[in-house]
This record gives structure tokens, C-alpha cells and sequence, in this order.
């Protein structure tokens, strides 16, 4: 396979079957969405040297990337007539604002990290993400949009779900808020260990999520590649 600058990722949609899905990978993985096309991702290995997961970054994604990506997640979550799009920061928020607009939908609501002196502290939670383990953070809500959001039916929406923590601490402060979500969106599902966290938080949130592609943990090659856990032996 050719290999891409770090720049060069994420900025085209390929018609399907352009790259081979059934082999081993080097520098990028190929995801593959419900109609055949397919993204590049690249390939970031996890502590033990062993196994890697395939990263989007989607602020980085060029707009066409982000507009298919939106496009597909605003047609899944059609189908829960959605009143209203709240997207989780930080890259959430990107695909949030995208989703809600492919909806028809005049505004999104933006969860958010900065605690702005009008916020309330009931009205927060703690955060952690897969990607910024070692940053404690609290999330907010402005109290200011919940009239926007009260009896409405909402989508919680991030860009990608990896362990689930960002999407748990999402639904813990619309609980807080009096609020629940009755579908949860991203554009990318991670492997499956979001599934047990989401479980923990509740047996109705494994199944109210959706994505648009998900992506498995690759295991290393003893040449160095990359492959799915399943190719080993064969």
C-alpha cells in the first residue's frame, strides 16, 4: 500500500473496493462504510507494542470527508425524528454542528469543557477521554439551552466512541439536567469496549448507539504489519 504523509489522511472518500480490506496493513487501515466506499485511517499503536487502533481526527478531515460523514450519520438518525443535536467537545462538537445541519435543523446544542461564571456545578460532571488520559476535566451544560432541549428528542453526538467514557459522562449530565438521549451518534465506533462502559451506565445505551463505520484492534504481524485479530493462523 502507499504510504501517506500525516496530512494526507482523512481528505477523500474512495469508491469501493479500491483497497484490499482482506490483507494485512503498514502505515493506514481501510474502513469501510455500508455502501462499499472506504476512508484511510492511520494506524496508532496502543502501550504494548502488540495491538493498534485505527485514529479520526475529524477537524483535520478535509470537508468532503466530513460532509459524507455527516451525511450518513444525519440519515441513520433520521429515523429517531430527532428535535434536537447535542454533540460532546471537543471534536464532537464539529460533527454535531454538521449532523444537525444535514437534519434540517436551524442550531445544535454544544456540551463544553470551559466553565463560563453563569454555569451551575450541579450542572457538570467529571470527563476523561481515551485520547487525553491524563487531563481531568469537568462538563458542562449551559443552563441557558435547556429550554432547547426539554421534552425534545434528543441525539447525543461525538466524532468517534473508543472506551465510552466521554459518551457516559454525555449521558450523566443530561440525567442531571433532567434529560436522555434517545439515540447516541459518532462517526466512528472503535473496537467494542465502549459496549461494557455504555452497559455499566445503563442496558438500553449499548443498543440506542449507532456509527457510521466501526473499526476493529489490530494485532502486530511478526513482520511488523498490522492485522485483524480474526487473519491470525490463517
Amino acid at each position: 500500500m502507499t504510504t501517506l504523509a500525516a496530512h494526507d489522511f482523512w481528505q477523500e472518500m474512495h469508491p469501493a473496493d479500491t483497497f484490499d480490506r482482506n490483507s494485512s496493513f503498514s502505515d493506514f487501515y481501510v474502513a469501510e462504510l455500508d455502501d462499499g466506499e472506504q476512508l484511510r485511517l492511520p494506524i496508532r499503536p496502543l502501550a504494548d507494542g502488540q495491538h493498534a487502533l485505527a485514529s479520526l481526527i475529524i477537524n483535520q478531515a478535509s470537508f468532503a470527508v466530513l460532509d459524507a460523514l455527516a451525511t450518513r450519520l444525519a440519515a441513520k438518525l433520521a429515523a429517531f425524528d430527532i428535535d434536537m443535536v447535542v454533540g460532546l467537545p471537543t471534536l464532537g462538537l464539529t460533527l454535531a454542528a454538521a449532523v444537525a445541519q444535514k437534519l434540517g435543523h436551524k442550531r445544535y446544542v454544544p456540551l463544553g469543557t470551559s466553565r463560563k461564571f453563569w454555569y451551575r456545578d450541579d450542572l457538570s460532571v467529571a470527563l476523561s477521554s481515551i485520547t487525553t488520559p491524563t487531563q481531568q476535566k469537568c462538563l458542562y451544560i449551559d443552563p441557558r439551552m435547556l429550554p432547547l432541549l426539554e421534552n425534545k428528542r434528543i441525539a447525543l453526538v461525538d466524532d468517534v466512541i473508543s472506551s465510552g467514557a466521554s459518551i457516559v459522562s454525555g449521558i450523566a449530565l443530561l440525567a442531571a439536567s433532567g434529560l436522555e438521549p434517545v439515540v447516541i451518534g459518532a462517526a466512528m465506533l472503535q473496537s467494542q469496549r465502549w459496549r461494557d462502559k455504555l452497559a455499566e451506565a445503563g442496558s438500553l445505551w449499548p443498543e440506542r448507539t449507532i456509527g457510521v463505520f466501526s473499526t476493529p484492534i489490530l494485532e502486530r504481524t511478526a513482520d511488523g504489519m498490522w492485522q485483524l485479530p480474526s487473519l491470525r493462523g490463517m
